[in-house]
């Protein structure tokens, strides 16, 4: 679908650029937004590398453990319906705790990974259970204490201070993640 969205998008500005005479700018903007996405690539792979690295040792030294262990208490209250031991739940905490440290890119094969072992507690494969519900409103929320990724992006466009958007983030977190489990409770009960 968003394939399509995009194509429609391309294929608006390709015409109206040609019937408006100006198809020599739009072909410069797409020759140069190009370059400007490769350069934003190479940028980043060093920022990246090093927050990966980072939670490449956070795993190895267990400190993603101390990290479950001190969401576990929230984790467990917030998905009642899976049992205390159940690997889903080691796998949301994992998740969680990637989106916390700011890596996005690790949290989403961890995210899929815990959606994989939800579903085997699911009695019902046509329809998302209300963890997994639960599970994708905390995921989408992205609760970020240190936005790795953003301070990277910023970093790669030559901001002079890319950190002081850690205070907006956790302030954009908090409440994006408050609303979301309030809307997940809420539409829980109407539906149930």
């Amino acid at each position: 679908m968003i394939n399509h969205i995009w194509f429609g998008l391309i294929l608006i500005g390709v015409i109206t650029g040609m019937f408006t005479g100006n198809m020599d700018q739009v072909s410069e903007a797409v020759l140069k937004s190009a370059e400007d996405g490769a350069m934003i690539l190479i940028k980043l792979i060093g920022p990246m590398s090093l927050w990966l690295g980072i939670m490449k040792l956070a795993e190895e030294s267990n400190f993603t453990d101390l990290i479950s262990r001190v969401i576990r208490p929230i984790t467990t209250r917030l998905f009642p319906e899976i049992p205390p031991n159940h690997p889903a739940l080691g796998a949301i905490m994992l998740n969680i705790s990637a989106n916390i440290l700011g890596l996005g890119n690790s949290a989403t094969p961890l995210g899929i990974n815990a959606m994989q072992k939800l579903q085997t507690l699911n009695p019902d494969s046509q329809r998302a259970t209300n963890s997994m519900c639960t599970f994708l409103v905390i995921n989408t929320s992205s609760v970020t204490l240190i936005p790795a990724t953003i301070i990277s992006l910023r970093s790669a466009a030559g901001s002079s201070a890319p950190m002081e958007i850690i205070g907006t983030t956790l302030f954009a977190t908090t409440c994006s993640t408050i609303a979301g489990i309030i809307a997940d409770r809420i539409l829980r009960k109407i539906w149930s």
